[in-house]
């Protein structure tokens, strides 16, 4: 997750403005870290991700575990 963002120049703030639903700095911050979300926040972080870059990454992509 951390990758894509850096490749990007993205930072947490850029999801959080992409976001259409309510998606907080600390998830993207815990994302980044490798922590396990819920599923929720997973497909939260990952539609706010898809937005921002405009292309289209799956659940896979993003989490491995």
């Amino acid at each position: 997750m951390a990758a894509i963002l850096d490749k990007r120049d993205l930072k947490g703030h850029d999801l959080v403005a992409a976001s259409v639903v309510q998606l907080t700095h600390k998830t993207i911050s815990r994302a980044r870290k490798g922590r396990r979300l819920t599923p929720n926040s997973q497909r939260k972080v990952l539609n706010a991700l898809n937005r921002a870059t405009g292309e289209s990454f799956t659940l896979r992509d993003l989490f491995n575990y």
